[in-house]
């Protein structure tokens, strides 16, 4: 039903998803001020000067939390087959591991050494959505597997 508790961590997943999309995810700014560099999921932006920037399209990244957010939609729908439920919570952690891998990959591969590499760089709130979403996916799973198990016990004391 979509009272349950795992309702509820789906839609945080969604949200974080949101927010991922809609926050910038990392953000460099140089120690003289005028170069940075911001990740969204849209786009790597590097700010040479005011005038010129070099941005790297990374599709992708959208690609894949717009894909994450319809799963978690999807699963939010399948209350009544628990483990088709418990396979799209799963299916989801993958994605949103591989979604999180690439975040690294930009943030400590290829804008970390744009500039000042010994300056890390801070996430920002598109980052911290993400990870809730992780941590939102992985509760919900935690309690549909729960759910099947109490309806399997039910079943068995009938």
């Amino acid at each position: 039903m979509l009272q349950r508790i795992q309702t509820v961590f789906l839609a945080i997943t969604i949200v974080g998803m949101g927010l991922f999309l809609a926050f910038p995810i990392w953000s460099k700014i140089a120690l003289s001020g005028e170069e940075s560099a911001v990740l969204t999921a849209t786009k790597l932006t590097h700010q040479i000067d005011p005038v010129q920037a070099n941005i790297q399209p990374v599709y992708y990244l959208i690609i894949l939390a717009i894909l994450v957010a319809g799963v978690a939609a999807y699963a939010v729908s399948q209350y009544k087959n628990r483990v088709l439920q418990s396979a799209l919570c799963a299916v989801n952690s993958i994605l949103m591991t591989v979604l999180m891998g690439l975040v690294i990959y930009f943030t400590f591969y290829k804008a970390a050494k744009l500039f000042d590499p010994e300056l890390p760089g801070k996430y920002d709130f598109g980052f911290y959505g993400l990870v809730g979403a992780m941590l939102a996916n992985v509760f919900a799973n935690r309690f549909i597997r729960k759910d099947e198990r109490t309806v399997q016990q039910s079943k068995r004391f009938r």
